[in-house]
């Protein structure tokens, strides 16, 4: 029996998140089936994050034990046609018997997309949060300093996973403008239920003057979840990369290289 970690990007409109539930679709369920279906063995597959329902991943890691003599690239191939086009595994690599994706991840790093614009873009539909009032950037962004940092962030994580600890280092929250929005990353070495998104909401709660800085000051003093602003839609998050201390999948994807296509 070998460990094996994957990477894995799904669009999480077609799951009620990564974790599996009984009665509904998840990306967890999906990756075990599709194990099942190559290998006919039963596993489980450990996620490093547990993504809510309509929340999408650019980067999920994920690891696993395995009999199969099946080797990475075969093993890639074979899981690749078993899951929907919703899903895709990227890369797939045997690795210490000990690594686990979740417990051993160092940091996360969250994207969260905001278009903006008078109507709605057909093309955002599910994959961003729309914005139709126009937003002080500059605003935003002071807020973002704000936040960065080692703070308790008990005013932007809700109930719904109670921690012992809410102090977390948020070492980036940046602002990239887009023609029509912009993106918000955030990397910290651990996230609370929603604060991703609770950031997010708070951010374009103060771009749209519904709240001051003094307020976003006043949520990281004293803790409470009203001070900050409201907990934007999950169809805008995506989790874009998992940090490790050991360097995972190394090198260059071992698969055949694209042929160029021919336009003539």
């Amino acid at each position: 029996m070998r460990n094996v970690r994957i990477r894995v990007a799904y669009d999480g409109r077609e799951y009620f998140g990564w974790q599996r539930q009984d009665g509904f679709p998840t990306v967890q369920q999906a990756l075990e089936e599709a194990l099942l279906a190559t290998t006919g063995e039963r596993v489980v597959v450990h996620g490093a994050g547990r993504t809510d329902t309509g929340v999408h991943a650019l980067a999920q890691v994920a690891h696993f034990h395995l009999e199969s003599a099946l080797d990475d690239e075969r093993l890639r191939h074979a899981l690749n046609a078993h899951t929907a086009e919703s899903i895709a595994i990227e890369r797939v690599e045997t690795c210490r018997d000990d690594f686990h994706a979740r417990f051993d991840a160092r940091s996360k790093h969250y994207l969260y997309l905001v278009a903006t614009g008078r109507f709605r873009s057909p093309f955002a539909a599910g994959r961003a949060h729309w914005v139709r009032w126009p937003l002080d950037f500059e605003r935003m962004q002071a807020a973002a300093r704000l936040l960065r940092g080692r703070h308790d962030f008990k005013a932007f994580g809700n109930t719904g996973s109670p921690r012992p600890n809410t102090i977390r280092t948020l070492a980036q929250l940046r602002l990239v403008r887009r023609r029509r929005g912009f993106g918000m990353l955030a990397v910290a070495d651990g996230f609370l239920y929603n604060m991703v998104r609770n950031l997010a909401g708070t951010l374009i709660d103060v771009g749209r003057g519904r709240l001051e800085l003094a307020q976003v000051e006043r949520a990281l003093a004293e803790g409470r979840r009203d001070d900050a602003g409201a907990t934007a839609p999950a169809q805008g998050l995506y989790l874009a990369r998992v940090g490790y201390d050991e360097c995972v999948f190394p090198g260059p994807d071992p698969g055949p290289p694209e042929r160029a296509v021919d336009e003539r």
